[in-house]
């Protein structure tokens, strides 16, 4: 197979999740073996979109180089893997991707009516020859063992009444487009006011997250959610989600973490061939093991 890139270009603008500020952002053909790389217009710096170039995990995967970052690029890199582009240049105006409505189906419904433009080079395959395994403290692991094409499979475990415990998996015969790219973020109802009061999640909205509603809430903290999202006529269901929004799939939640954990591994910097297994996986787990799939390659 030869390497892809866009046909033109795509703008997309909006809020980022977490900081709320403003974003306009495009991606641009590139040239093969350029692979995925992050500019940030503002301020003339490149970032590629690679594991030794994080910065941080916490709720989101960011990407760094000297003074400039880029934020919660998780959902455009995976879309970019699920749809086979293996080079892009993505020029952005500040420091989050916008998150749109949470998902990856924004840039695959915009991309996949155009396809793709075939490149001059063979794609690069990232193969590994001994199986790879990190895990952590908290009882997450994410394998990749050798095998001869690619396949993901991930079990997510919150400890929740509400979520139980989900699977979902990913491989040549499972349409990215239809069955992940739609799979939104989620979070927990006694996260949102924490996260509030740290100075995150001020681009969310009703309209770009799962909320869970593990525990009993009262009318006073139904209120204070109203007020920080701006909205009324807030319920939780009888299923334990907030009304909100209606779930795509029973197991949205799960496969939003397979999505996660695909744009994540994607910055070992190529399309992998393994077999990758994975527990409870997170965005650091995820990252360490890009990087550790990159030192393997090296």
């Amino acid at each position: 197979m030869n390497q892809r890139t866009l046909k033109k270009p795509y703008t997309f603008e909006g809020k980022g999740l977490h900081q709320g500020q403003f974003a306009r952002m495009t991606l641009l053909p590139a040239a093969p073996d350029s692979g995925i790389r992050f500019f940030r217009t503002d301020l003339g710096i490149e970032i590629p979109a690679l594991a030794e170039y994080v910065s941080s995990t916490v709720r989101c995967t960011t990407i760094a180089s000297g003074a400039a970052s880029v934020s919660t690029i998780e959902h455009l890199v995976s879309a970019m893997t699920g749809l086979g582009v293996d080079n892009v240049r993505v020029e952005i105006d500040n420091l989050e991707v916008p998150i749109l409505d949470g998902s990856a189906r924004p840039y695959v419904e915009a991309i996949l009516p155009d396809g793709l433009q075939e490149q001059d080079a063979p794609r690069r395959y990232v193969e590994v020859r001994e199986e790879i395994e990190i895990r952590n403290e908290h009882g997450s692991f994410v394998r990749i063992s050798p095998a001869d094409d690619f396949s993901y499979e991930l079990t997510s475990d919150f400890g929740s009444r509400v979520l139980g415990v989900q699977t979902a998996s990913w491989d040549a015969r499972t349409d990215y487009t239809a069955e992940l790219a739609p799979c939104r973020t989620f979070c927990f109802f006694h996260e949102l006011e924490y996260l509030a009061g740290h100075g995150l999640i001020k681009g969310g909205d009703v309209d770009n997250a799962i909320v869970v509603v593990e525990h009993p809430v009262s009318d006073a903290q139904i209120s204070s959610l109203a007020h920080i999202f701006g909205i009324q006529d807030i319920q939780v269901k009888e299923n334990g989600y907030l009304n909100n929004l209606e779930l795509h799939f029973p197991n949205e939640c799960g496969r939003h973490k397979l999505l996660d954990l695909i744009g994540d591994l994607r910055l070992c910097g190529g399309f992998l061939r393994a077999r990758v297994v994975a527990y409870k996986a997170g965005h650091a787990i995820n990252t360490s093991a890009a990087r550790a799939l990159r030192e393997s390659i090296r």
